[in-house]
């Protein structure tokens, strides 16, 4: 299975965002949204797959997954700050 380009995945997204705010921040902002949705498909995901040390807690690599989009978002979300400015 080819490797799916967001380009094509989110072509009306990226369409509306671009002609709202122009071709970087649109991109940006769907971005955001992209990211938006793997932390919830994480958070789901860590429900099922529990933490045998930390009971109640995700596994450690859903855990680690989990910052690693929040902390992606926050460096993106500065910077679609910094376009706005």
């Amino acid at each position: 299975m080819p490797n799916p380009s967001a380009f094509h995945d989110h072509k009306e997204s990226l369409e509306r965002h671009e002609f709202q705010m122009g071709v970087e921040a649109g991109r940006l902002a769907v971005t955001l949204d992209i990211l938006t949705d793997a932390l919830v498909l994480v958070g789901q995901h860590g429900v099922y797959c529990q933490s045998s040390r930390q009971p109640g807690k995700p596994a450690m690599d859903v855990q680690m997954i989990s910052t690693s989009i929040q902390q992606a978002k926050e460096l993106v979300a500065s910077v679609l700050e910094s376009l706005k400015r």
